[in-house]
């Protein structure tokens, strides 16, 4: 089989790798779609993100739906043929904080295309995958490619969780890439009573308004926009933190209203913080790490028509075609979600 395997900075390889048989309680994966994802681009484009290199050739890819083509002794509940969401995360499920319910905090954590342990965990990014069968939820009724937004769409429902009551909330989200209008939706539909949204991209805007923000904001032309937001000690009761940049962190800061909340998705490395604004408001700065029991949520609002996520699919790219895949996604004038077609 055809897999996805980054070596370096800007060197990616379509490469043949063996195919796996599945073992007791796994499926055997006949790969559909599979979404680029940020820190894909890191790898590409960097060899990594912050302390985090890669040491070795590494399959990519961790959005990803796929069809069933197999299955191991003990499967019960899949079909061959049925069109399933993969979720890329693999916790132990014995370690402390698997016991506690914190499986994305999971000591022992095995969540592709991860240059984070060595040796890597392998991707998902290849024509044949065998996963646990707890890791694929059905998909019926979905394209391919939305099946594979469940993914980022289960980052934004847990930092939706982890930001709290939303109903009536007026929301501030920084940063509008896939992460940042996914956010959007997820808010929405959480009960937010108004959303702005912040970029420097006026093509990312345009699709964050499409999905339901009540005003976008280019913080490159119009740097001083958030300024009344700040008046009275601020206004906004919730900041989705998306862009990792600490000058979005700090306007978003200086428009929240005392006692807001701040939860931080955007992965950017160490940053400067206004630590005393926080402490005078007395914010709550909440981080959100990937997700657990959302994934599964996620993949039902969009069955039900709750979440439409199809506007955020901009380009769908052959395998035979990864590497342009890989750079048209690096450019968000105009790119939000880039999709790579396996089948």
């Amino acid at each position: 089989m055809k897999a996805i395997v980054v070596h370096g900075p800007k060197d990616l390889r379509i490469e043949e790798r063996p195919v796996e048989a599945p073992g007791l309680g796994e499926v055997r994966l006949r790969l559909a779609a599979g979404g680029v994802c940020g820190s894909d681009l890191h790898y590409y484009n960097h060899g990594g993100f912050g302390a985090v290199r890669l040491r070795e050739p590494m399959i990519l890819g961790h959005e990803v739906s796929a069809h069933v083509e197999a299955l191991g002794p003990g499967v019960e509940g899949l079909e061959v043929g049925q069109l399933v969401a993969v979720s890329p995360s693999r916790p132990c499920r014995t370690c402390r904080y698997c016991q506690e319910g914190l499986h994305n905090q999971c000591l022992n954590m095995r969540f592709y295309g991860s240059a984070m342990p060595f040796p890597h965990i392998q991707g998902a990014f290849r024509e044949v995958l065998v996963a646990a069968a707890i890791q694929c939820v059905p998909a019926d009724g979905l394209t391919p490619g939305e099946a594979a937004m469940a993914e980022p769409l289960a980052v934004t429902l847990h930092a939706t969780r982890r930001a709290g009551e939303m109903l009536g909330k007026r929301v501030l989200v920084t940063g509008c890439g896939p992460i940042g209008v996914l956010a959007i939706l997820a808010a929405r539909r959480a009960g937010a009573a108004e959303i702005v949204a912040t970029d420097l991209s006026d093509f990312t805007l345009s699709l964050a308004r499409k999905v339901g923000a009540d005003r976008t904001i280019n913080m490159g032309s119009e740097p001083d926009a958030l300024t009344p937001y700040a008046a009275g000690k601020g206004t906004f009761d919730v900041l989705y933190e998306c862009s990792g940049a600490a000058p979005a962190l700090a306007a978003g800061i200086a428009a929240l209203r005392p006692r807001a909340v701040i939860v931080q998705l955007g992965l950017g490395g160490d940053m400067a913080v206004p630590m005393m604004a926080i402490t005078a408001k007395e914010l709550d700065l909440r981080g959100s790490f990937r997700f657990h029991e959302e994934f599964a949520t996620g993949v039902g609002l969009m069955q039900k028509g709750l979440i439409d996520v199809k506007p955020l699919i901009t380009h769908t790219l052959p395998l035979s075609e990864a590497v342009a895949a890989f750079e048209l996604a690096s450019d968000r004038s105009r790119a939000m979600k880039t999709q790579i077609a396996f089948a």
